[in-house]
């Protein structure tokens, strides 16, 4: 994950980017019927975007050979949560060490700092 992305995270923090997860596997890979499957999710210009890639939930065809999710159905909502529990992992482990600098403070953040459910 870039650094920008890692600035980003940091910004909004892990219970906004949990949010951002939600909302993107909700409209991007949640539905029976996926117009541009495989082709839905770019490989920059978001974290989860990066993090999708990196974890093999980018696109249907990913979920069925790496997480065996079946196509052609809507996702649960279990599925769902899975999805963005994977996605959240990754996006820890990326912040686990970074190092937060800007005008006013540096702050360094460990993996410990944060837990799976986004909350202090």
């Amino acid at each position: 994950m870039s650094e920008h992305d890692k600035r980003y995270v940091y910004e909004k923090g892990f219970d906004k980017i949990r949010k951002h997860a939600t909302d993107i596997i909700s409209k991007r890979l949640a539905p029976e019927v996926i117009p541009n499957d495989g082709k839905q999710t770019p490989m920059k210009g978001h974290p989860v975007f990066v993090a999708q890639h990196a974890t093999a939930t980018c696109c249907r065809g990913c979920l069925l050979k790496w997480h065996g999710i079946p196509q052609g159905r809507p996702l649960s909502d279990i599925e769902r949560e899975h999805i963005v529990d994977v996605i959240m992992a990754w996006i820890e482990r990326e912040m686990s060490g970074f190092i937060y600098e800007n005008e006013v403070e540096i702050t360094q953040m460990t993996f410990d700092d944060y837990n799976l459910s986004g909350s202090k």
